[in-house]
């Protein structure tokens, strides 16, 4: 178990330093995880011979460490972050929610279309492209307990390609809208504000608190503590869910504790948790996470699924591109603001939020500032769509299996 943790590290290092040296890995937002533990993957399939592999490894923490990076996008669930971003975030949030819905009618019925498992078009679909690489390794177990075999290899190869194509149209569609209707001659009238909001949400942090604790060795301590606790007593919820017959990933009870204890943290104080450091740790669980599961991949098992995924892939990647165009731009205001949301839609609901972070900052960095879409698109992104997308594919899957 250690010399597969330190390997995976080192792997990390290694995708960080490719990302560097291969520019594009940046440009469309590849994690560093996800570069390092595909080049092993592959790797070892090229080494292979017959059912021998030329490496094992032990992946006995890959579920535990899945659940702590959950269980800090719980503790990001936090109802006074709701309210900073008032009726907008509330609007967003309920579109994205109803293309969750969309995107699984349109996998699910293609896969029918093209002759393949149904579970083969849900996971096409909100599972990997809102969801990303994490919530599709998270629910590949109960995926292939249903009957769909290779579940996380199709799992990481569609998030790879929504990944891929999030980063490829966010900003274009951006950009078409702002020299359709001269957004960039009005940015001044929809950006007066940007100076009363806080620096984390310029930047697009997950966490809008002005915490003044300082980041010690205890805060650290008191965090890891946190995490572990509502990860132990979130475990006896999942246990109690599923004793009901529901089919539903390890880290649900986790997530719904720990929203739990941030907003009675923030309305008690009882705990004062630093954000930053629970987003760090949770940051940091999910790149070890990634890593061990990719390396452990079967990357075999998909050439025969290539063609119809790719198809799917593209007509879900349509479809998130006209909401974006004509959706999001016009219930978000029909401006410039509403026009760079549109880019932060695409990449999330077909990536992750990196993506609708890089695609949103690749148009304040030619047009200027965006305050409110820097507002109302990370609240969304980095942790509310996770908990809607849990419900539906949990709600998926029990239909389909």
């Amino acid at each position: 178990m250690i010399h597969t943790l330190a390997f995976a590290g080192l792997v990390i290092f290694l995708g960080h330093f490719l990302r560097i040296w291969i520019p594009v890995l940046a440009k469309y937002s590849i994690p560093s995880p996800v570069i390092g533990g595909l080049l092993v993957a592959f790797t070892i399939a090229f080494f292979k011979t017959g059912d021998e592999l030329p490496i094992q490894f032990d992946n006995s923490l890959q579920t535990p460490l899945m659940i702590a990076f959950f269980a800090s996008v719980g503790f990001s669930a936090s109802l006074s972050l709701l309210k900073v971003g008032g009726k907008q975030v509330l609007l967003f949030f309920g579109i994205s929610s109803l293309m969750l819905v969309i995107q699984n009618i349109i996998g699910v019925g293609l896969g029918t279309v093209l002759n393949v498992h149904p579970l083969f078009g849900l996971m096409c679909s909100s599972v990997t492209l809102a969801g990303g690489p994490a919530t599709a390794l998270a629910f590949a177990p109960e995926f292939e307990k249903a009957g769909m075999q290779g579940a996380s290899v199709v799992g990481i190869a569609a998030a790879m390609l929504g990944i891929i194509f999030g980063g490829v149209i966010g900003s274009p569609i951006a950009t078409l809208l702002i020299r359709r209707d001269a957004l960039d001659k009005k940015i001044g009238l929809s950006n007066s504000d940007k100076n009363n909001l806080p620096v984390s949400v310029i930047e697009g942090n997950k966490s809008l608190s002005k915490s003044i604790e300082e980041e010690s060795g205890f805060s650290l301590l008191k965090c890891i503590v946190a995490i572990l606790l509502v990860m132990w007593v979130g475990s006896w919820l999942s246990n109690a869910i599923a004793t009901s017959g529901a089919t539903l990933p390890a880290y649900i009870g986790t997530m719904i504790i720990a929203s739990i204890v941030r907003n009675l943290d923030d309305r008690f104080q009882w705990f004062r948790l630093s954000n930053k450091v629970i987003d760090d740790l949770g940051n940091a669980a999910l790149s070890i996470f990634l890593t061990v599961a990719l390396m452990t991949l079967k990357v075999w098992e998909i050439k025969t699924l290539a063609l119809p995924m790719i198809l799917i892939i593209l007509i879900q990647t349509i479809a998130v591109g006209l909401v974006s165009y004509t959706v999001i731009y016009r219930m978000m205001g029909l401006d410039y603001d509403a026009a760079t949301m549109s880019a932060g839609f695409s990449g999330f609901m077909l990536g992750t939020s990196a993506n609708a972070m890089a695609n949103m900052k690749s148009i304040t960095d030619r047009y200027g500032a965006a305050s409110r879409a820097f507002l109302v698109v990370p609240i969304v992104a980095a942790f509310l769509i996770d908990f809607t997308n849990a419900v539906f594919i949990t709600f998926c899957l029990n239909l389909l299996k």
